[in-house]
């Protein structure tokens, strides 16, 4: 059986602030628009700092408080994530860097800066939140926004 679904892998560092958010930004967006079935959404990190976390608090708060739910637990990437996912999208230059030592040759994965799907230049890097105030994660809630919104303009939806 085939499986038709656009698959997306959002990427961080630690995958419990930025991709767990954009996973949950990019979910709430599609379910708004009735197209869930039209893809398959996970989020990890490039590191396993944070494997089995929930999200970090401020960023669940920052979901929850925009009407976002957020269900996950951080994990790894793993090899195999580059042969099921169609795109992998990163938060920064750093996980960017990781991601394409990691990918294996016969990938055929896009890995790609999330706020590349942007119109907005200071999008383009998503900053880590991690070590800064609320702000930061309200910043971030706004730039998964704006880039869920342009990716699902550039997949034709």
């Amino acid at each position: 059986m085939s499986d038709d679904r656009i698959k997306v892998l959002f990427v961080c560092l630690g995958n419990i602030c930025r991709s767990p958010m954009a996973e949950a930004v990019f979910a709430h967006t599609v379910a708004q628009r009735n197209l869930q079935d039209h893809f398959l959404i996970d989020s990890a990190g490039t590191a396993s700092y944070h494997v089995g976390s929930k999200p970090d608090p401020r960023s669940a708060a920052t979901c929850r408080a925009h009407g976002v739910p957020v269900n996950h637990h951080g994990r790894q990437v793993q090899t195999s994530d580059f042969k099921k996912f169609d795109y992998i999208l990163c938060m920064d230059e750093s996980n960017l860097h990781d991601l394409r030592r990691k990918r294996p040759i016969e990938s055929h994965a896009e890995v790609a800066l999330f706020g590349s799907f942007s119109d907005r230049k200071e999008d383009r890097i998503i900053e880590d939140p991690y070590y800064g105030g609320q702000d930061g994660f309200e910043t971030n809630f706004s730039q998964v926004t704006r880039c869920s919104e342009g990716l699902l303009k550039k997949l034709g939806f």
